[in-house]
């Protein structure tokens, strides 16, 4: 096993953010400190290109933050002035230590990124220091935390100190009640503190009878403690744009486009509106959609109307969205209950 101290980096580093019962750690290697790179089949010091090279089982270590990949490239640059100097005094010789800094960081190779909390995965990752961003590429590109799971066919990026990941092509989240949403493109911003998960003695128990969904399990029994959708969650809202889709226990929603709140569990969706349970079908321009109780419910616009196909004989189970309304009967959203395009609280 070959072992090398790898110079410290720059940026300032960005602040971890609590999570229910633990502290999470975001995927960030931007702050300052040394960074520990071993491998099983040595590492290379190009000095006239100012790369180390490290190969097979490769593993770079900083501040709990660990990258695993067939081979790592380290890419630094020289630093200026009096931290330079310190640096060369102290460690001696001519080294990456001696007055060195890196600014990009790659991957190949089944990577894996890992804290005690959060994951990221890909066949290949570059870092960008400067810019505090990650991007991943290849097959099963995946970003996990405790709560959610951002998944991506074409690229998956992650902004550190914007506390952000973009997914992109066949983009989805999957939190940990098995709410899905996928698109083209997906968005998701973090939040700085996420909310308690509450004790289950504290938490409302759900309302009317248990209802079996085609396919699925029964929801649960009346006066049973449920959790709350998004309760815990790191993410503080989902933007995603292109062949929108949001699945529920008994619904799908398809639209252009949808922001998401996990913090509230209401989704607002825009454009080409079609919400669907069993047989029934509700078409439209704007939906709510509430991920605490699995109800959809279309919103008309001034001067246009909202369809629908309902069939009665398909049973309660496959009634209408929004409460088994008409077409053209849908209620509009009450506004405390609509989340803005923006931050959402």
């Amino acid at each position: 096993m070959r072992r090398l101290a790898v110079a410290a980096m720059v940026a300032a580093p960005f602040a971890a953010f609590p999570l229910a019962g633990a502290v999470a750690q975001p995927l960030n290697l931007s702050g300052g400190g040394p960074v520990e790179v071993t491998a099983t089949d040595g590492i290379e010091w190009r000095q006239n290109e100012q790369v180390v090279v490290a190969r097979g089982n490769a593993k770079a270590v900083r501040d709990g933050v660990t990258v695993d990949a067939a081979r790592l490239i380290a890419r630094y640059r020289p630093r200026g002035g009096a931290a330079a100097q310190a640096a060369q005094q102290q460690e001696g010789g001519d080294s990456p230590l001696s007055g060195g800094e890196i600014w990009r960081l790659e991957a190949e190779g089944d990577v894996r990124i890992s804290t005690d909390t959060d994951k990221a995965q890909g066949d290949r990752a570059v870092y960008d220091m400067d810019q505090a961003v990650m991007v991943l590429t290849g097959r099963d590109l995946r970003l996990a935390t405790p709560n959610d799971t951002i998944t991506a066919r074409d690229s998956l990026e992650y902004w550190s100190q914007r506390r952000m990941a973009v997914a992109r092509g066949a983009a989805k989240v999957v939190t940990s009640d098995n709410r899905q949403i996928t698109a083209d493109t997906l968005v998701a911003y973090f939040l700085e503190n996420a909310p308690a998960v509450q004790p289950a003695a504290a938490r409302s128990p759900a309302p009317g009878p248990a209802v079996r969904v085609p396919g699925g399990a029964p929801a649960a029994a009346p006066g049973a403690a449920r959790r709350v959708p998004g309760e815990g969650s790191k993410l503080d809202r989902v933007e995603v744009f292109g062949n929108v889709e949001i699945r529920t226990e008994t619904e799908v929603v398809r639209g252009d486009r949808a922001v998401y709140s996990p913090v509230t569990g209401m989704a607002r969706v825009l454009g080409n509106v079609r919400i669907t349970r069993g047989q029934n079908q509700l078409q439209g321009q704007e939906a709510i959609v509430n991920l605490r109780t699995g109800i959809s419910r279309l919103v008309s616009a001034p001067g246009q109307r909202v369809q629908g196909l309902v069939l009665p004989s398909s049973g309660q189970e496959n009634a209408p969205a929004g409460g088994g309304q008409p077409s053209g009967a849908a209620r509009p959203a009450q506004p405390s209950q609509v989340p803005s395009q923006g931050r959402t609280r």
